[in-house]
């Protein structure tokens, strides 16, 4: 790959000259002379081969390719400046990045707000946003490859920050024949259906969650999976309310009308990777994570 022609700190100068006017406006607000920013957009035309002033009466106007030209260099300064705080940030401790990874079951919407609080104070660390089910988030913890994770599995060795629990509910279609009886159901009415139970991302240790007593259980790797086949009144599932909220509301999926059990609260718990320090944007995160987990 060819090294550019033209440097950032001749695109900055052709910038001046346009933003403010003209060559001496520039050479002023450049605090350079004026026949010093007349070469230096003299030599980008003969590096770029094209035409990027021309003159108009008695002042210079951009050409359209200077034109065309300029708006994109705007982007290239931009980024550049941005680069150049990001490596200052870095300097001072703060992160690239920072590792999330957070069980399916969780909110996006409290997930989206904890996201939109931080965007403004990133200062360009970018967030890496990973999702898994049950044992997958600890075992991106133990890994070392979650600098932040989120589960409803209480792991050992870590002191976790508690955050608001959320509800899973049994459900089924309305015309499923659970539905049918008519009457309060027991675990034993439900143990001759068929359940839908989300896989376990885990690969070392996978568990299981819940009441997993029918004879027959189909497992899928998604909520929404297991939410669409109910939907279609195929079996009956635990699945988060907040997730099936529309769902229940158009009338596509019922609460089972369970004696005991048709309601289960699921703690969840905010988890820091213990092996290093967090650094401030970690930090900052995890404290709007804990803020806007009740939204």
């Amino acid at each position: 790959m060819k090294a550019p022609r033209v440097t950032l700190e001749q695109w900055r100068t052709l910038q001046a000259v346009v933003d403010h006017g003209g060559f001496a406006q520039a050479a002023e607000v450049l605090h350079r002379s004026q026949s010093s920013v007349s070469y230096t957009v003299a030599r980008m035309q003969e590096q770029l081969g094209v035409p990027l002033l021309e003159i108009a009466g008695r002042k210079a106007v951009l050409t359209e390719a200077g034109a065309a030209l300029l708006r994109r260099s705007r982007n290239l300064l931009k980024q550049a400046s941005q680069l150049e705080e990001l490596a200052w940030n870095m300097d001072q401790g703060w992160e690239a990045e920072v590792q999330l990874v957070v069980d399916a079951a969780y909110p996006t919407e409290r997930l989206a707000g904890a996201l939109k609080a931080f965007m403004p104070q990133s200062k360009g660390c970018r967030v890496q946003l990973r999702e898994e089910v049950l044992s997958g988030v600890e075992e991106c913890l133990h890994s070392g490859t979650a600098d932040l994770a989120i589960s409803g599995i209480s792991i050992a060795g870590y002191l976790p920050q508690q955050l608001n629990d959320i509800e899973f509910v049994a459900v089924a279609h309305p015309e499923h024949p659970l539905h049918l009886l008519e009457r309060a159901l027991t675990h034993s009415d439900l143990e001759t259906h068929l359940q839908v139970v989300i896989r376990d991302s885990g690969r070392r240790q996978p568990r299981d969650a819940g009441w997993l007593g029918a004879e027959q259980r189909w497992t899928v790797t998604s909520l929404s999976t297991a939410a669409k086949l109910l939907s279609q009144g195929l079996g009956f599932a635990w699945l988060p309310e907040h997730e099936i909220k529309d769902s229940l509301e158009r009338g596509s999926l019922k609460v089972l009308p369970l004696v005991q059990g048709s309601r289960r609260a699921s703690n969840m718990y905010l988890y820091a990777n213990k092996d290093k320090p967090l650094g401030p944007a970690t930090r900052i995160l995890a404290d709007l994570i804990c803020e806007h987990s009740g939204t």
